[in-house]
Formats: C-alpha cells, structure tokens, sequence
C-alpha cells in the first residue's frame, strides 16, 4: 500500500537532489579534475581538425597546376593524428569514469545498506521487500550508468561547443550570429520539455519498486500459488502490474525521446541559414572556401553536442528521479537513539515485568491495553489467545522492535529503554515462526549467533533440538551447503536449525514465537523436554497455539484482545473453567 501511495507524490526538489549527488561525486574531486583536463585536451585537438581541413582546402582550391601537395598531405596528416589521440584520451576517460562510477555506486549501495540496518521493524512492515530491493539494485544502477556516460559527455559537450562557437567567431563573425539565432530556441523547447518528462520519470521508477515488490511477493508464494491453482489470476494482475511499469516507461520516454530529434531540427536550421548566408559572403570575397567548409565543420561540432545534451538531459531526469528515491530512502526516520545514560545490560539474570503497558502501532488504535506481567529469572512464560489477540505484539516489545506508549517494561528491576538496544537484545534468544536461514553450511547457520563456536558445541545444540541425525545422513554432514532461503530442506528442518541455533546461543532469556509450529506433536514434545534441561536459570516466553505443550509453563498468560482476561498455570486455568478452558477444550473437541 505505501508502494501504491507513494506514486501519487510530487517529485520532490531536483535541485536538491542533484546537490546531494554531488556531494558523492566530490569524493573523487581529484580524479574528476584530471578526467576535466584531458576531456579539455581530447577535445582542442578534436577541434584543431576542421581548421587544419580547411587549410587542406584551400591549398587544394588553388587551381590545376599551382597546388602543394607536400602541403595537402602534411595538414591531412595532422589533422589524422590530431584525431586519433583525441580517440585514445577519450577512451581512457571513459575507463576512468568507469571505475568512478563504480566507486560511487557501491559507497551509495553500503549507505543505503546500513541505513537499513539502522531502520525500525516498522519500516519493513510498512514497505514492500520488492521496492526496498529496487532501490538499491535498480535506482543506484540508473544513478551509476548516468555518472560513467553521461557526465563525460556533458563535459565533452560542454568544452566543444565553447571551442567551436569561438572557432566560428574567429572565422566569421556574422555567420556565427546567424547559428547563435537558434541557440534560444533549443533552450526554451529543453526546458519545456523537462517539466513534462521529470515527474514522470519518477513514477516510472515508483512503478517498477512496485513491480518488484510484487514478483518477490510471488515467488515466494509459490507453492501455495500453485496448491490453489491461482497462476491464472496471478499472471493476470502481474499483466496489470506490468503493463503500468511499461505504461510509467513509455510515458517517460515519449517526450524525452523527441528531445533529440526536435532539435536536432532546429540546428539543421541553422545550418540552412550558414549555407545560405556564406554563398552570400564568398561571392562577395569576405571569406575563402576553405573557411565555409572549416565553418560548416565546426557548426557541426556546435550544433552536435546541443543535440546529445538533449538525449543526455534526458537520462539525467530518470538518473535524478532514480537518486531522489534512494535519497527518499536516507531520509527515513531511523531507530531512536538511546537514551543519553543508557548502561549496557550486561549481568542478566532473567528477571522481567510489564507494569500497566499499553500500545498501538497507530495512535488510534491501542493493541495491548494496561498489561501487567511477572516473568522470576529461570521461569517459562506462555502467552496464549486467539489470532489477533496481540500475542506477537508483546514479543515486539519485550525486544524494543517498538517502545512502549504507557507505562513500562522492567528488565532486572529497570526500565528496558534505560538499557541500550543492543545489550537488551543480546540478553535474548529468539525463534520465531517464520524461520530464517541463509545460504551456507549447515555449521554457518546453527553457529550464527554465537561468534567462534566449535563443533562440538554445535553438534550439541543439533542434538538437543533433534536434528543431529538427519544432519549426519546428508552428503556432507554439518559442512552440507543450503541453498538460498533453505530451498533444500523442509520447514521442518529448517524450524528445527533456528531451534539449534538459539540453544547454543548464551542468553539469558529465550523468546519462541510458534517455534515448533512446523514439527510434530511427538517431536516438538521431546523438543520442549530438551530445552527445559538446557534453560535452566533462564527465562522463556512461548507463544503458542498448541495449548498441550505448555502445561508445564510456571506462568500462562492468557489475552485476549490486548487484555489479560486470565492468569495462572494450567491446573488454576482449567478449574477456572473460564477463557482458557474453552480455548483448551476447542482443540480437543
């Protein structure tokens, strides 16, 4: 949804933008001056050329008998190689801008990366993984082919209509008032032009993060795409999807592509006008014929680079629209900084308490409502309820994905905010229902929370979390490789290696969230039996939804739309024959 709004937004100020683009330019400022120098060198030489082609001519135009080929030859040859180490320096800039482009790429890539890792779970709640994804492939990749093309072409450009302008005056004063007449109107058509084509470069950009967002949110549908036998619906709306990214596309490049041939035109024009202005001249003896050739070569050269600042002026709106979402992206709002004597929680004992806390992920619309909870060091927590009832919610806050609004959440008889981030979350273990797990080994992956762990310690946690045989029956065992996202392994295994992993990692305080959701009843009960001999002195907080595995909770918190509608452990619960009975009695009936 925030993908679908965002294109109803103005583009925000190019000028801006471009001043921050800047600012990553100016890191190579060195570099950029030595490309400036030889882009000055590479084109005077290039612009020595039509002058040494009409000295040729003329000494070629003195008439059967009286021409100096020694003289034909000698500036033909300069002029060759005046042309030819244009061309070498040219493609020299061109590798250096290559590499600068590079450069400047991945530094904006690694800024956009820890930005990200410094953004709230809100924002990845609220943005499509699709659009994120876009911007740092896609947009930075627009902004770099823009940075190792079109800036050298504009500095070319640039250098070669003031030398060939100041060529044209030299030669003839009035034809180069003649060619300066149609240099206004191809300045107001650019600049009218740019109006049209800038926001609709950005929508284009917007339309392909959306794009994105949706083919990601499909494939890794897939299997329930094809169990429902939806591909049909899902390859019509990706039809619609598409068709507005190629729509946003056409609508940029309709205008942006008649900028060139229009004028183009305009300095076709102006070569007209030379062509007759100059027949005008040499009848009347003011210049010879090599210099009207010398001449139309350099309006050439003039009127040339106005006709590619145009197409580039062009890609320069889609490189800014491209830069002003990445930018959109620096901007957002980052986790709150801790508080200024925040301590570092360092000697957990597993101690936690909600006092009268209260909650919303909008302001108007309070989840948890007044909650009060006492979780004693080494005790198991369970938090029941009904999908919805604000189960996950509580977990989030206990971690300071997000902050409180009313009350608080003692951590060893603290505040938790007067702890910084880091430390609190480092006090916890955590698994949730939506495993995660990256490509790499088998060991990678059971070892990544836990920074130089041996074999046998992960060999351990395998076998208390029951996976240790299924491991030893791979090809490789523990240094088996996974494929991106466990693609090789069932949600099971997986469920099982994020059970692994968060046993051998030394916290105090264990959070599972549906951690055996993806198990069996047999397994997830040998399972619970393991981790309370390895929790010992801990404290965990289960949610779940199979109420028979936490019987042996000391402490069943049982909510119900953001309210604790009871409180005990299971024997108080059921003879209570309240909420949680009925919860208990419905998965046996």
């Amino acid at each position: 949804m925030a993908a679908r709004d965002s294109i109803r937004k103005k583009p925000k100020d190019t000028r801006g933008t471009f001043i921050r683009l800047i600012a990553y330019i100016g890191r190579y400022k060195w570099i950029l001056m030595l490309v400036f120098a030889l882009c000055f060198t590479s084109n005077v030489l290039a612009l020595l050329g039509p002058s040494l082609a009409g000295s040729a001519i003329n000494e070629a135009a003195a008439g059967a008998g009286k021409v100096n080929f020694d003289r034909v030859f000698y500036f033909a040859f300069r002029m060759l190689f005046c042309y030819v180490v244009s061309s070498l320096i040219t493609i020299s800039i061109n590798i250096i801008m290559m590499c600068v482009s590079k450069g400047i790429a991945k530094g904006m890539r690694k800024d956009v990366f820890d930005k990200l890792m410094r953004m709230p779970v809100g924002y990845f709640d609220r943005n499509q993984a699709g659009d994120i994804i876009s911007r740092v492939s896609y947009d930075i990749d627009v902004v770099s082919t823009c940075l190792a093309t079109d800036v050298v072409q504009i500095l070319t450009s640039l250098v070669t209509v003031i030398g060939s302008f100041s060529m044209m005056l030299y030669i003839s004063p009035i034809l180069a008032v003649v060619v300066a007449v149609t240099i206004p109107a191809a300045v107001i058509y650019v600049t009218n032009i740019r109006k049209i084509t800038q926001p609709r470069y950005v929508k284009r950009s917007q339309n392909y993060g959306i794009m994105n967002g949706f083919v990601e949110e499909m494939f890794s549908g897939q299997k329930t795409i094809m169990a429902y036998a939806y591909e049909n619906r899902v390859a019509e709306n990706f039809d619609r999807v598409n068709q507005n990214a190629a729509d946003a596309y056409y609508n940029a490049d309709y205008y942006g592509m008649t900028m060139g041939p229009t004028v183009n035109s305009i300095n076709n024009l102006g070569l007209t006008l030379i062509a007759v202005f100059g027949s005008f001249l040499y009848m009347g003896g003011r210049i010879s014929l090599g210099q009207i050739s010398s001449f139309v070569l350099y309006s050439r050269k003039f009127s040339g680079p106005i006709n590619e600042i145009a197409n580039i002026t062009n890609e320069l709106y889609s490189a800014l629209a491209a830069a002003e979402r990445v930018f959109g992206l620096l901007d957002e709002e980052e986790e709150p900084k801790d508080r200024e004597r925040a301590e570092e929680l360092d000697d957990v004992k597993g101690n936690v308490a909600l006092e009268n806390v209260s909650f919303g992920y909008e302001k108007a619309k309070i989840i948890i409502h007044n909650l009060n909870l006492n979780a004693d060091a080494g005790k198991l927590v369970a938090i029941v309820g009904p999908t919805g009832a604000g189960k996950t919610t509580i977990i989030n806050l206990l971690m300071r994905f997000y902050d409180v609004d009313e009350g608080s959440i003692l951590v060893e008889g603290k505040d938790s905010r007067d702890y910084t981030r880091k430390s609190l979350r480092a006090a916890y273990a955590m698994v949730l229902q939506d495993t995660w797990v990256f490509k790499g080994t088998i060991f990678d992956n059971i070892a990544y929370g836990k920074e130089g762990a041996t074999m046998k310690e992960v060999v351990a946690a395998a076998k208390a979390a029951h996976i240790h045989s299924f491991i030893m029956r791979l090809p490789q065992g523990y240094e088996t490789v996974i494929s991106e996202d466990g693609g090789n392994i069932s949600k099971g295994q997986k469920q099982l290696l994020t059970i692994a992993r968060a046993m051998l990692y030394d916290a105090k305080m264990l959070i599972l969230d549906e951690a055996t959701s993806n198990v069996d009843t047999s397994t997830e009960r040998r399972i619970q039996k393991a981790m309370r001999e390895l929790m010992k002195d801990k404290t965990c907080f289960v949610i779940a939804h199979r109420l028979s595995t936490i019987q042996h909770a000391d402490n069943i918190l049982v909510v119900d739309h953001g309210d604790v509608v009871e409180q005990g452990n299971h024997e108080s619960l059921m003879a209570q024959k309240g909420f949680y009975y009925k919860l208990y009695a419905s998965q046996f009936e």
